[in-house]
Formats: structure tokens, C-alpha cells, sequence
């Protein structure tokens, strides 16, 4: 079977809900390997909800339906307040970047109560903003930015990372709407252990199968290494 579009290798899903400490329950889905332990951890942040953004967008759907089968990676993804899918909705109201601290702060609360091994944050687009904004005070190996836009997230919230001890990966498509690799290089340099990575060719949403490979192999680099490259057909 070819490894490509909405694919969903074997994991263990269970829908999970969230409790913000202001009220509200979020609702997700957290996917394990099959039959092993995972060996580190993605909670998910989506992209812009008043864009359509949601825990189904599509780079985080394959990442939750592939990773766990082909690197031992759990995955953890869930509607920000406000935000509906088919998994149901999530209370509250868009908060702007500011208010979604609550919702990454009860995800992670989850980690650590399933005892999560090595977290990293993957936050697309506007999920890099709450990752950047929120994420410095999480217990966390490290975040990944995939197509940050910097709108939300000030210098000053940018370069409180600096000196972090917590690993910080930009990726950035060369062809981005907001932000493209000569403008990333120059405002994440107030962060000088940051790894910068550019596509080329790539976009904003990262659409076809060659950019969702890409994405999906530098998180892996990251958290799993031994398991590139990733195989391209599923045989089990």
C-alpha cells in the first residue's frame, strides 16, 4: 500500500478532551503507536482558525495518521477554543494567540499526566504564534515552526529564547505568503541556536505529497532519526 494523501496507518487513537484552567473543554485526539512506546511526543497547534484552520489541517491529520506507525512518535492534536471539526467542538471563542495559552497549557498538563516521553511543540502557521508566545514556559525538548508568520509574536517574545536550552527548528518554504527565508533568517537571528530551514518550492500549506513528505521528515529528524528515510509503502 503506497504511504500518500489521507492515509491512516495502525495506531492507537483515542479521543481525548482538555480542561483549560478558565473553563473550558477542548476536544482531540491523541494517536500512540500500535504496539510500542512511543519514543517522543508532537503536540499539535494549528494553523488560523478564522482561516479554517483546525486540528485536521492537513500536515497535522498525516502527522498523527503516519508518524506513530513509521517512527514511533505519539502525536497529539486538538481543536484550539472556539474551533470545530469532525471530531467535535471546542468551547470558547477565538482568543487571538492570547487566551490560547490555556489551551496549549492543558495539553500539556495531558502529557504529563500520560507521561509522555521528550514533547516537542509543531505549530503551522498561526500555531507557530501560540507556540512562540506561550511555549518558552513548557516542558518541552523543543519547538517546530512550520511557516511562522510572525504577525502575533513580538522581538521581545522571540528573543526571550535565546539561551533557552530548548531546540528551536524554522522551516520555512522559499515561496511563503508572510514570511520567506531571507526575512525568517533575519528575525529569528535574535535567536542564534535556531535552526533555520528553508524549502525551495515550498508554500504556505505545504499541498501535495512532496512538501508533506518534506515537513514529515524534518520533524523526524528531530525526534527520531533512526528511522529515516521514511518508507513510502506500508507492507505490514
Amino acid at each position: 500500500m503506497q504511504i500518500k494523501g489521507g492515509i491512516e496507518l495502525p495506531a492507537r487513537r483515542e479521543d481525548i478532551e482538555l480542561h483549560t484552567v478558565d473553563g473550558l473543554t477542548l476536544v482531540g485526539e491523541l494517536a500512540l503507536p500500535l504496539t510500542a512506546d512511543p519514543v517522543a511526543t508532537i503536540v499539535a497547534l494549528h494553523p488560523l482558525p478564522t482561516a479554517g484552520g483546525f486540528m485536521d489541517s492537513h500536515i497535522i491529520r498525516k502527522a498523527a495518521a503516519r508518524l506513530p506507525a513509521l517512527a514511533d512518535v505519539a502525536v497529539l492534536r486538538f481543536n484550539f477554543r472556539g474551533v470545530s471539526s469532525p471530531r467535535g467542538v471546542s468551547q470558547g471563542n477565538f482568543g487571538h494567540g492570547d487566551d490560547e495559552r490555556h489551551d496549549l497549557a492543558a495539553a500539556m498538563d495531558l502529557v504529563r499526566e500520560r507521561a509522555l516521553p521528550n514533547p516537542w511543540l509543531l505549530g503551522w502557521s498561526f500555531g507557530t504564534e501560540v507556540a512562540l508566545k506561550h511555549g518558552l514556559g513548557c516542558d518541552v525538548d523543543g519547538i517546530i515552526l512550520l511557516s511562522p508568520p510572525l504577525h502575533r509574536t513580538t522581538d521581545t517574545e522571540l528573543a526571550a529564547w535565546a539561551g533557552s536550552g530548548k531546540r528551536m527548528v524554522v522551516v520555512v518554504p522559499e515561496l511563503d505568503d508572510y514570511l520567506r527565508p531571507p526575512e525568517a533568517a533575519r528575525r529569528f537571528s535574535v535567536v542564534p541556536e535556531a535552526e533555520m530551514v528553508a524549502v525551495d518550492g515550498g508554500k504556505h500549506l505545504w499541498v501535495g505529497e512532496q512538501q508533506t513528505r518534506r515537513v514529515l521528515t524534518e520533524i523526524v529528524t528531530r525526534l527520531n532519526p533512526g528511522v529515516l528515510p521514511l518508507p513510502e509503502e506500508w507492507t505490514d
